[in-house]
């Protein structure tokens, strides 16, 4: 609580008015917002010199119009913990998914991708194939279930240095917010990457059955037809997505192993089919 209230006098002092909301999130990170202001307790892995220049990029002209600008370019700290400020944006709607904006995000996706790395600080790399491996790591256990997914990425064959370009490093559809216009969020894994690993989690769940195909063709034609440089100039965009979708599927099915334990439940149907995914990527 003393962290949650240290949080709400931030929001109040950039502006926030009003009962606090804590909205979800994962376990280790806390954001509350107070009116239209938005407060994030980073993860505590998260280190302050690296986020540093990822909030700063993200204030800058040269990402305006794409990623949602701190109200604050500077890293504030709080009991050891980063934090960051924000204004309000209206998330991706859970209640309506045929309304979700896919292409949208795919179009930003491209944008972001293209912007010249020399208009923008000196970014670390993007944090896209660390989450995975650090996601095996977490998971607790060693029944058939997480030797399994252990299996998986131990057998993923190293990754092929791809293009150094500027990366969400952690795109999904929660990575939205509106504002006039919607824009990415989140520059926690934000830097220098391959950028075919921010199509990777859509792709995942397109090849493990849990996205609808129109809805794949839909955000990948978006992508393409916006000049995205991830996937090369060649027909087959698989080349480049093989293997962060692996990864991605991965890390899926491992923090819904992580999940299940905390929760003390059996997985359920989609997680299901993400370890199912991991059982055909060692079957291959």
């Amino acid at each position: 609580m003393a962290l949650e209230e240290e949080l709400a006098g931030i929001a109040g002092a950039y502006g926030g008015r009003g009962d606090l909301v804590r909205h979800p999130t994962r376990t280790d990170v806390v954001v509350l917002r107070r009116g239209e202001v938005v407060v994030k307790a980073h993860s505590v892995r998260d280190e302050v010199e690296s986020l540093r220049p990822r909030l700063r990029a993200a204030a800058s002209a040269a990402l305006s119009g794409l990623m949602l600008a701190p109200l604050d370019p500077e890293v504030l700290t709080v009991a050891g913990r980063a934090v960051t400020v924000w204004p309000a944006g209206r998330p991706v709607s859970q209640d309506d998914p045929d309304a979700a904006p896919w292409e949208e995000g795919a179009r930003l996706l491209a944008r972001l991708h293209a912007v010249p790395l020399t208009l923008l600080p000196a970014l670390p790399a993007a944090g896209g194939p660390a989450r995975a491996a650090r996601a095996v790591r977490r998971m607790p256990g060693d029944g058939p279930v997480e030797q399994l997914v252990r299996r998986a990425f131990s057998e993923l064959p190293e990754p092929e240095p791809g293009p150094g370009l500027l990366t969400h490093g952690d795109w999904h559809l929660g990575q939205l917010v509106c504002r006039d216009r919607w824009l990415l969020i989140d520059v926690d894994d934000l830097g220098i990457g391959d950028p075919a690993w921010d199509l990777a989690r859509p792709a995942a769940w397109y090849a493990a059955g849990l996205l609808d195909p129109v809805i794949w063709d839909r955000f990948l034609g978006a992508y393409l037809a916006s000049g995205g440089p991830a996937l090369g100039r060649g027909d087959d965009p698989w080349q480049w997505l093989d293997l962060p979708a692996r990864a991605l599927t991965i890390q899926l099915a491992a923090v819904a192993v992580l999940n299940a334990e905390r929760e003390r439940r059996e997985l359920d149907e989609v997680e299901h089919s993400l370890v199912e995914a991991c059982n055909r990527i060692v079957r291959a």
